[in-house]
């Protein structure tokens, strides 16, 4: 009996001591993933996981770049409309450039007015005005400039239309089988849709077949014309390995992200498409490549190459005439209006100027884990849709207006905003010029519901920020100037006034009660935001 307890109680020590050394052994032997990550509290993560969007226009792709499994996936071949995320593939087509030799770094892209015109986010660059290859890719990864997407797209193909059509047949020589385009910035258009799974796609074969080009990705902050432009996805620098590719938003996609992590010989690709924020985005992309970047291979490449197939030059893309069944791309979900973040504005959505508050949405339950699956060049069968007709050509875009509801918070383009002059080349002559200019192409007279132009301003300088067929929708870009500028503009006077030009009736939305110095200053603040602007003596 004696004998038989002293073996129990020598093979509890034992196991005890064999179990303590398990533990520590576990301790000392983290992998290196776990330790990148100890930093973010668990919390963190799970907050995530609650914050993943119930919104209908929501999806979300993990892939292992590496072996080409689906490590997570929830509505990826779902419509969804891009916003900024189109410019992947606009920077593809320039990319394809620079690799065949038809561009190099240091070609300089020239500004048209239509590009210039772009809404924001953009550059501020005026027509005539031109831009290095290499300083457009900068502008387009970190500030999502639209002005300078448009001028890439007309150096590229022209126009802007014929560089939508080209964009349309690459994304199906791709592959991409459920994505068309109608422009180069992801600026709204409904007919301008894709999927989380044509996204990943589409990074895939930008790291795969320009390794060169794929690193400005990555880029922190870029500096242009005196200011230090920062990346617009929050997650550089904050997650070890991740290169940012591209952030977008719009009210009808909500907020998107395209990503890409690389470490230790792992490569993951990720979308997250829909997002209510660009804060609950972020924290659930955070999340998403947490919980799989261990599941991803770390024994080299062996998933195919992205495969580009030959599609023929010919008219105007319909997706017909590329084997794609009539309705097999839907029109995506609709979402509720966010707030008054304007349309492809991420530096006011992203950096200062959230959505407004929405009633909480109910936590999303994490998908089932996706079975493995490679991603081939052309993604899996289409699911049938209730939209029968097939989509009309690229070309065919029309032109939507905002509905009443939506007109307090509409963008300058759905609110009927014109082009007003080009801006003043700077010096006395031109100033003088475009003075005398304004004065003989327009009669003048007070404006209406607004204060006119106090005469002891005359002899100063004033700034115009817009001209539009409504006088209240003047007062309110003014209104909106002020508020986003209000250190510049402290001392400025609004006014608007009325011009007529043949049948027409128009309102310039203009500050008074400058000088040289202030109105410079004031629209070098304006145009950071996003706003037109020019400057000219009032004499």
């Amino acid at each position: 009996m004696a004998l038989r307890r002293f073996r129990s109680s020598s093979f509890v020590h034992v196991a005890s001591a064999a179990c303590a050394a398990l533990a520590l052994l576990s301790l000392a032997s983290a992998p290196a993933e776990a330790r990148n990550w100890r930093h973010y509290p668990r919390s963190v993560h799970a907050a995530a996981r609650a914050a993943a969007p119930a919104d209908p226009a929501f999806a979300a792709l993990v892939v292992d770049a590496n072996s080409g499994r689906t490590l997570y996936a929830a509505n990826e071949d779902a419509p969804r409309h891009p916003a900024s995320l189109t410019k992947v593939m606009t920077l593809y087509l320039l990319f394809e450039q620079l690799d065949k030799g038809a561009m190099t770094l240091q070609t300089e892209i020239p500004i048209s007015e239509h590009a210039a015109a772009q809404e924001p986010s953009k550059l501020g660059l005026q027509p005539g005005d031109s831009i290095t290859v290499e300083d457009a890719i900068k502008a387009i990864v970190t500030r999502s400039a639209n002005d300078v997407a448009v001028a890439i797209a007309e150096a590229v193909g022209g126009d802007e239309a014929h560089f939508a059509e080209m964009m349309t047949r690459k994304a199906h020589a791709l592959g991409m089988s459920r994505t068309r385009y109608r422009n180069a910035s992801g600026l709204p258009n409904d007919e301008q849709i894709t999927t989380a799974r044509d996204l990943s796609v589409l990074a895939r074969a930008t790291e795969e077949r320009f390794p060169r080009y794929f690193k400005y990705y990555s880029t922190h902050e870029f500096a242009y014309d005196g200011e230090i432009i920062g990346n617009h996805n929050h997650l550089l620098g904050r997650i070890d390995g991740v290169d940012g590719i591209k952030t977008g938003y719009t009210r009808a996609s909500g907020f998107n992200l395209l990503t890409s992590v690389h470490r230790d010989g792992r490569s993951l690709v990720a979308v997250v498409l829909g997002g209510r924020t660009a804060a609950a985005r972020d924290a659930f992309m955070e999340s998403l490549i947490r919980d799989h970047f261990a599941q991803a291979s770390n024994r080299g490449h062996t998933a195919p190459m992205i495969a580009e197939a030959a599609i023929p030059p010919g008219p105007p893309v319909q997706l017909a005439s590329l084997n794609v069944p009539a309705g097999a791309i839907p029109a995506p979900p609709p979402r509720a209006a966010a707030g008054p973040v304007e349309e492809g504005d991420e530096d006011s959505a992203e950096e200062g100027s959230p959505p407004a508050p929405t009633p909480a949405a109910k936590p999303l339950p994490a998908p089932a884990a996706a079975k493995p699956q490679p991603i081939a060049a052309s993604p899996p069968p289409a699911k049938p849709a209730p939209v029968a007709a097939a989509p009309a050509p690229v070309a065919a875009a029309p032109a939507t207006r905002p509905a009443p509801a939506a007109v307090a918070a509409a963008t300058p383009a759905q609110l009927g905003w014109v082009k007003g002059p080009d801006p003043a080349v700077k010096g006395p002559a031109s100033d003088a010029a475009l003075a005398a200019a304004l004065r003989a192409k327009a009669t003048t007279v007070a404006a209406e519901n607004a204060p006119a132009a106090p005469a002891a301003d005359k002899g100063g300088w004033i700034i115009q920020i817009g001209i539009s067929d409504d006088a209240s929708k003047a007062n309110d870009l003014l209104a909106r100037a002020r508020a986003q500028s209000r250190g510049s503009l402290a001392q400025a006077r609004p006014f608007t006034e009325k011009v007529a030009k043949g049948g027409d009736v128009f309102y310039r939305a203009r500050f008074a009660g400058l000088d040289s110095a202030a109105a410079e200053t004031a629209c070098r603040s304006l145009k950071k935001g996003g706003f037109a602007c020019f400057a000219a003596r009032d004499d």
